[in-house]
């Protein structure tokens, strides 16, 4: 199996991404899964994902949470971190989820889209005296069973705007929008005047149509 990054930096990235949870919920009072947003959001959780030596090993929990709220509140004074000898369900679950992370190579933006931290937290009492492969193996299971709506079809319904109105106004074929909606055919895959004209006639983007623009 391919990791995420080189193993020797797991044990840092596990260690700086628990503390980060611990201090951003239990010191800062932030919720779970609105500090999960704002990582995801940040440009620390693509270089998380990448292994960047400088990120997953270079600062310390309390210092990228201060990254990921800087662009929110570049003034603010954030409190001191508490230090306890006992381990946090938030701690543990930064923890376990930096080692999932790093044995499947997901994204946390499509991990936190099916399984919420909130959700993960929950899992604290079950799996925190287990072996982390435990873990990994209920992880994988959730996140396969939750089945996401394409962008596309996110989109359109929420513009109240049905698939052969959006034919119409298009230009793109209903049978077309239907097996993007359907997943039948990759959107990514698309050739660009179509996902164009899909985004014209929904005024949006055309980053916001496709399911893995960075790729």
């Amino acid at each position: 199996m391919i990791h995420a990054y080189n193993e020797l930096y797991l044990a840092d990235a596990q260690n700086h991404l628990a503390n980060a949870f611990d201090y951003a919920i239990n010191d800062c009072g932030l919720s779970p899964d609105w500090f999960a947003k704002l990582f995801v959001q940040s440009k620390l959780s693509s270089q998380f994902e990448r292994g960047n030596p400088a990120i997953i090993a270079g600062k310390s929990g309390e210092e990228l949470v201060r990254e990921v709220l800087k662009s929110l509140a570049p003034d603010e004074r954030y409190p001191n971190r508490r230090f306890s000898e006992e381990r946090s369900p938030e701690y543990w679950a930064g923890w376990a989820l930096a080692y999932y992370q790093w044995v499947s190579g997901k994204r946390f933006k499509e991990i936190f889209l099916r399984i919420p931290l909130s959700e993960i937290l929950t899992m604290y009492r079950v799996f925190h005296e287990m072996d982390v492969s435990n873990f990994v193996e209920s992880m994988e299971k959730r996140f396969n069973a939750v089945v996401l709506e394409t962008k596309l079809k996110t989109i359109r319904e929420s513009r109240q705007i049905s698939q052969r109105e959006l034919a119409i106004m298009s230009g793109v074929s209903l049978r077309s929008i239907q097996l993007y909606e359907q997943k039948v055919n990759d959107i990514d895959k698309a050739q660009a005047q179509t996902v164009y004209k899909l985004s014209r006639a929904l005024g949006c983007e055309i980053e916001d149509l496709l399911e893995n623009p960075e790729e």
